[in-house]
C-alpha cells in the first residue's frame, strides 16, 4: 500500500487512477478540481465545505444528517418547468419531451448567434465549446437512435464527436481538431433532430418496453441488446444536460 505522509502534492494531476478505499486525513484539497470521478460510498466528516460547486448525478446525499437530494430536485424542477418532462413514462411522454427540447434548443441557438462566431469554438473551464457540444449531440443521436434503436450499423457523420473517455472505435469518426462554422454543424444537427422526431412519432408503448436488436458490426455502442427506454432516455438526458452547459458557457462568453 502506498502512503503519502507530510508530502506536498500541490498541483499534482491524477488521471485514470484508482483510489478505491483510500483514506484522506488532514488533507488540503482547496482549489482541487474533480471531473468524471466516482465518489459512490464516500464518507466525509470534520470537513470544511465552503464555496463548492457540484454538478453530478446525485443520489442519497446526506449533509449533516439530511438527505438533500429531494430538496435539490424540487428546486431544479421549479427553476426549469420543462425538466419534469424529461422523466417520461410512456411514448406520448417522450414525444412531449422532444417538443420541449427542440423549442429550448432553438432559443439557445438563437442566443449563440449573438456571440462572435470565433467564440463559439472557445472552451470555458476546459469544457466543450458550443460547436463541439452540437457535434457531440450529433454523435449521441447517431449512436443511441441511429445505431442502437434503428439498427443502422454506420450512421456516422464526419463531424461526430464522441465523449473523450470513449476509446477509438472505428468506424466512428473522431476529429478533435475540426472547426466547422455554426451553420455547417447545424445542418447535421437538424437532420439528426428530424431522425429523433420521427422515431418518437413512430414510438409505441410496446416498443418502449422492448429491447433493441443487437448491431453486430463494429462501432458504438457495443454489439449487444439494450432496453429501448434506456437508449431514448440517454438522448433526453444528453440533450437536456448539454443545453444547460451551453447556456452556462454562453453566459461566460458573453461576459468576456
Amino acid at each position: 500500500m502506498n502512503e503519502f505522509v507530510k508530502q506536498n502534492l500541490t498541483g499534482a494531476r491524477f488521471e485514470d487512477v484508482y483510489l478505491t478505499g483510500a483514506s484522506f486525513h488532514d488533507v488540503d484539497l482547496s482549489g482541487a478540481r474533480f471531473q468524471l470521478v466516482d465518489l459512490s460510498g464516500v464518507t466525509i466528516r470534520g470537513a470544511a465545505l465552503v464555496n463548492v460547486e457540484i454538478d453530478a448525478q446525485i443520489e442519497n446525499l446526506r449533509i449533516n444528517g439530511v438527505d438533500v437530494v429531494p430538496l435539490v430536485e424540487a428546486e431544479l424542477d421549479r427553476r426549469h418547468p420543462d425538466r419534469v418532462k424529461m422523466r417520461p413514462v410512456d411514448a406520448d411522454g417522450y414525444r412531449e419531451a422532444w417538443v420541449a427540447l427542440e423549442r429550448l434548443w432553438e432559443g439557445t441557438v438563437d442566443r449563440a448567434r449573438t456571440v462572435p462566431a470565433e467564440r463559439l469554438h472557445e472552451r470555458v473551464d476546459g469544457e466543450w465549446s458550443f460547436v463541439e457540444t452540437l457535434r457531440h449531440l450529433v454523435f449521441a443521436t447517431d449512436a443511441w437512435v441511429g445505431r442502437a434503436v434503428l439498427g443502422d450499423p454506420t450512421p456516422w457523420h464526419p463531424l461526430d464527436l464522441p465523449h473523450d473517455e470513449m476509446p477509438d472505435s472505428p468506424p466512428v469518426p473522431r476529429d478533435r481538431d475540426a472547426r466547422p462554422p455554426l451553420d455547417e454543424i447545424l445542418v447535421a444537427r437538424r437532420e439528426r433532430q428530424a431522425v429523433v422526431r420521427q422515431a418518437f412519432a413512430d414510438l409505441t408503448d410496446e416498443q418502449l418496453a422492448a429491447s433493441t436488436t443487437p448491431v453486430l458490426e463494429p462501432g458504438y455502442p457495443e454489439p449487444e441488446s439494450f432496453p429501448v427506454r434506456r437508449c431514448l432516455q440517454a438522448i433526453l438526458n444528453e440533450e437536456w444536460s448539454h443545453r444547460l452547459y451551453a447556456e452556462r458557457d454562453l453566459d461566460a462568453l458573453s461576459a468576456r
